[in-house]
């Protein structure tokens, strides 16, 4: 019986001289772009860019925001998907669809959300402004936004992963006298660890490169409320393309490792479930 990867030579050298293609026009040369831009006027201009008093205000602010955003959703994401995998109760299916909902809503909306919700004319805002919190145009507004955007991240990778593992392993620890939090942390855990370490690099990465959302709700003040990505907006805007560029290219370097990461730990977790068949 001919089966359907008996395809010809020519067939198989089609298919992937234009998948190759594809990716060499959509990703391969605007990466080369952005490094020949960033080095191109030298690594002094370079260096120059990436230690301005303002490229290290962005930097920091966005390292502050990833530092807060991703155990708080790592810890959401592991609660979640705990509640979900292990128990049967009314309203799974919304707090899934819930779960799900910063992948269907645009991260411009996501931001306005928050501006009509703790702004001067929002619903919240005039409770704000009479306790003098700052949440729009400062850093809590950034971290609530930048939360709401990346929060499904780990919560639906581990979802997947434990609905696959099934509960035998914890049903034995427990049948064996462990308690819960000691079936949680001596079982649990351990055969969760490649999904959730996979789940978390996702978030950290969005968390960092965000930017539609953090738009909205920072205000472009630079040094104060400008991550990375709005710096690199601003430079840009301003026509200093090399200092644009420079900033640019730390982006994508976390791009890159994020995607070494996560390839390795694919590999860990298919090693992992293969073990366990």
């Amino acid at each position: 019986m001919r089966r359907a990867t008996d395809d010809s030579p020519l067939a198989r050298g089609l298919l992937i001289a234009v998948a190759l293609l594809f990716l060499t026009a959509v990703l391969v040369l605007p990466i080369a772009v952005i490094f020949y831009e960033a080095l191109e006027k030298g690594m002094r201009v370079f260096f120059a860019a990436v230690t301005d008093e303002m490229a290290l205000a962005a930097i920091r602010l966005t390292l502050l925001t990833a530092a807060i955003v991703v155990p708080v959703n790592t810890l959401f994401g592991v609660a979640a998907a705990w509640a979900i995998t292990r128990f049967s109760f009314r309203g799974k299916d919304v707090l899934i669809t819930i779960i799900d909902l910063p992948f269907a809503v645009s991260p411009v909306i996501s931001g306005m959300i928050f501006v009509l919700l703790f702004g001067a004319q929002g619903l919240l805002g005039p409770w704000v402004l009479r306790h003098d919190i700052k949440i729009i145009f400062a850093v809590p507004g950034i971290v609530i936004a930048t939360m709401f955007v990346t929060f499904p991240f780990v919560a639906r990778e581990l979802i997947a992963f434990m609905q696959a593992q099934g509960r035998e392993d914890e049903e034995a620890a427990l049948t064996l006298g462990a308690t819960g939090w000691q079936m949680f942390r001596k079982v649990t855990l351990p055969n969760i660890k490649w999904g959730l370490l996979y789940g978390v690099i996702l978030c950290n990465a969005r968390t960092m490169g965000e930017f539609g959302a953090v738009s909205v709700v920072s205000g472009h003040i630079r040094g104060v409320t400008n991550t990375v990505p709005l710096h690199v907006e601003i430079l840009y805007n301003e026509y200093a393309f090399a200092a644009a560029f420079s900033v640019a290219s730390l982006l994508l370097l976390l791009a890159l490792v994020t995607l070494a990461l996560k390839r390795v730990l694919e590999w860990r977790t298919r090693g992992q479930r293969k073990a366990r068949r």
